[in-house]
């Protein structure tokens, strides 16, 4: 059986922004049932975008399905954790990262723990972005990491595609999450369990200070 969201009356902006604008001016003012498709040429990432989105939904959940990561970019949503900007943070990734990008798994790990981390075969990129006033679905080719090359993204406020998405993050999220604990210490971390990553930890938090170099 194929799922299928459709959404009828369906008014699209179209956006060429492929001129070196920022997210920021490309996306524009954001309006309640907004559908906005653009191209860049990847001159903002994926997490620029989400900061852009963010500066006008106030916090919000956040989950995020990415063929990879880069630190740069597990950094920026660290950051934006601790600021408050999101309130909660889920990562689907492809099975593949933990072996291809080792590193990097083991610091996504490290930054909101196992919990907060589920892999499957998957080549899916999108975001969902909700608060109580805001449902949006961001589709896109961007992984989470730098991307000097033409890339597409829409996003979408429509609480039933957010919905719709949703029901695939909380599938994936009911099954036990597959990291071993012969995996955990292929990546050298010495716990086999991580406790997820609260808000209130980063007030009394120095060693994770350290650990991300903030400046």
């Amino acid at each position: 059986m194929v799922d299928v969201h459709k959404r009828k009356d369906l008014e699209r902006e179209f956006i060429n922004a492929t001129r070196g604008e920022s997210a920021k001016k490309t996306i524009g003012k954001l309006y309640k049932g907004c559908e906005i498709f653009g191209l860049t040429k990847g001159q903002f990432s994926l997490s620029d975008l989400i900061k852009a989105i963010l500066d006008q939904t106030g916090p919000v959940k956040l989950q995020i399905s990415t063929w990879t990561a880069a630190k740069a970019d597990i950094k920026s949503a660290y950051n934006l954790l601790k600021s408050g900007n999101i309130q909660s943070v889920r990562f689907l990734v492809d099975q593949s990262f933990k072996t291809r990008q080792p590193e990097y798994c083991k610091f996504l790990l490290e930054m909101f723990g196992s919990d907060a981390v589920r892999m499957t075969r998957s080549h899916c990129k999108f975001v969902l972005i909700r608060n109580e006033e805001w449902n949006i679905t961001v589709r896109t080719s961007m992984n989470l990491n730098k991307n000097p090359r033409l890339e597409n993204f829409e996003v979408s406020d429509d609480p039933k595609l957010c919905d719709f998405m949703q029901s695939l993050i909380d599938e994936v999220w009911t099954k036990e999450s597959i990291f071993t604990e012969e995996d955990f210490k292929s990546l050298g971390l010495e716990n086999s369990v991580i406790k997820p990553r609260e808000v209130d930890d980063f007030d009394i938090d120095r060693e994770m200070e350290e650990a991300v170099k903030l400046v």
